[in-house]
C-alpha cells in the first residue's frame, strides 16, 4: 500500500469518527430522572464542569427566569415547568452541540440554579457565564 493510500484512509477513518462523536453528541437521549434534580445545597459557586447560583428574585423569579432561557437560542425545556416549581432545560452549544443541562428552582423568594455538563470535565466556565448572563437579565 502506499503512503498516499495509508493517508487516504486514516484520513477517512478519522473523518468518519468525528461525524460519528458528532452524531452521538447530538442525538443521545437526555433521561429526565438523571438531569431533573438539585444538590442538597446549592450555594453560588463555579466547578470545573458547571455553576451553582442562588438569587432572590422575588416569588416570580423561576417565571422571568423561564422566559429568560426559552428565548435563548439553542436552549430547550427538557422536564419540569413553571407551575410545579423546577424547570430542567438543555443548552446546546453552537458547533458540535454539546448539551448542558440548567436546573432553575424556586425556593420561597430564592431562585436556585444549577448548570451542568453532560461530556467532558471542564466547560471552560461556560456554565457560570450562562447563568450570570441570564440572572443580569431577571
Amino acid at each position: 500500500m502506499s503512503g498516499k493510500m495509508i493517508i487516504g484512509w486514516g484520513l477517512g477513518l478519522f473523518c468518519t469518527a468525528l461525524v460519528v462523536l458528532g452524531a452521538y453528541v447530538r442525538l443521545a437521549p437526555s433521561d429526565p430522572e438523571l438531569w431533573h434534580s438539585m444538590p442538597e445545597q446549592v450555594e453560588n459557586r463555579d466547578m470545573e464542569g458547571g455553576a451553582m447560583r442562588v438569587v432572590a428574585a422575588g416569588p416570580n423569579g423561576l417565571s422571568r427566569f423561564d422566559m429568560i432561557a426559552r428565548d435563548t437560542p439553542r436552549v430547550k425545556v427538557l422536564v419540569g415547568s413553571v407551575g410545579e416549581g423546577m424547570v430542567t432545560y438543555v443548552a446546546r452549544s453552537g458547533f458540535w452541540g454539546f448539551p448542558d443541562y440548567v436546573t432553575a428552582r424556586q425556593a420561597g423568594d430564592t431562585l436556585e440554579l444549577f448548570s451542568r455538563l453532560r461530556f467532558g470535565r471542564s466547560d471552560f466556565g461556560v456554565n457560570a457565564k450562562r447563568l450570570d448572563n441570564w440572572i443580569s437579565q431577571i
